[in-house]
């Protein structure tokens, strides 16, 4: 198994929803792109972190 933390910076809000982008480790390609994560969830966080834990 294999974890990483991925960090995000607040990119826009949208109706229902805020969008995040992906602050990539220097000289690495992003691994997810941007998300969406709901807005009663997000509410006024500019970043957030997610772990992705890859099951081999």
């Amino acid at each position: 198994m294999t974890k990483k933390t991925v960090k995000f910076e607040y990119e826009k809000e949208t109706k229902n929803s805020v969008r995040y982008k992906e602050v990539p480790d220097e000289g690495t390609a992003p691994i997810v792109g941007s998300i969406y994560i709901q807005k009663w969830f997000a509410g006024d966080s500019r970043s957030i972190e997610i772990t992705i834990d890859k099951k081999d």
